[in-house]
C-alpha cells in the first residue's frame, strides 16, 4: 500500500500537503508579514532595501550587487526563496508553528538573516 512516508522516506516536507489550501495561505500570510516588517526595520541598519510587489518579497542589494525573492507556492505549500544563486524550499511545521527549511531546520526569519550576511560577507 501506498503511503506518503514510503514514498517520501526520511524527507517530510510531504507534511506540507495535509495542509489545505486556506491554511496554508494563512499561515504564510502571517509569516510573509513578519518577515516584511522585519525586513523594513532592519533595511537601514542592513545594507539592502525590501519591497513587496504583488505578494513577493524582493531584498535588494546594492553592494554586494544581489537580489533574493521570497515568495508563497500554494501550490506545493511551501515558501520559497532565491538566494546566493540557491533555491531555499521552506515546509510548514505545525509542531513549531513555522516554516522550516528542513535540511537544517531553521525558520523563516533566522534563515533569512543568515542569508543576508552571507551575502554581505
Amino acid at each position: 500500500m501506498f503511503t506518503p512516508s514510503s514514498f517520501c522516506g526520511p524527507y517530510t516536507g510531504y507534511m506540507s500537503m495535509e495542509l489545505t489550501e486556506t491554511d496554508f495561505r494563512n499561515y504564510a500570510e502571517t509569516a510573509m508579514e513578519a518577515l516584511k516588517q522585519h525586513l523594513f526595520a532592519t533595511e537601514a541598519d542592513g545594507n539592502f532595501e525590501a519591497e513587496e510587489q504583488g505578494g513577493v518579497l524582493n531584498v535588494i542589494f546594492e553592494e554586494p550587487a544581489g537580489k533574493f525573492v521570497i515568495t508563497a507556492n500554494a501550490p506545493v505549500r511551501q515558501i520559497w526563496i532565491s538566494a546566493l544563486s540557491t533555491s531555499f524550499k521552506l515546509d510548514w511545521e505545525g509542531a513549531k508553528n513555522a516554516f522550516i527549511l528542513p535540511k537544517t531546520g531553521e525558520e523563516l526569519l533566522p534563515l533569512v538573516d543568515r542569508l543576508i550576511s552571507e551575502h554581505l560577507g
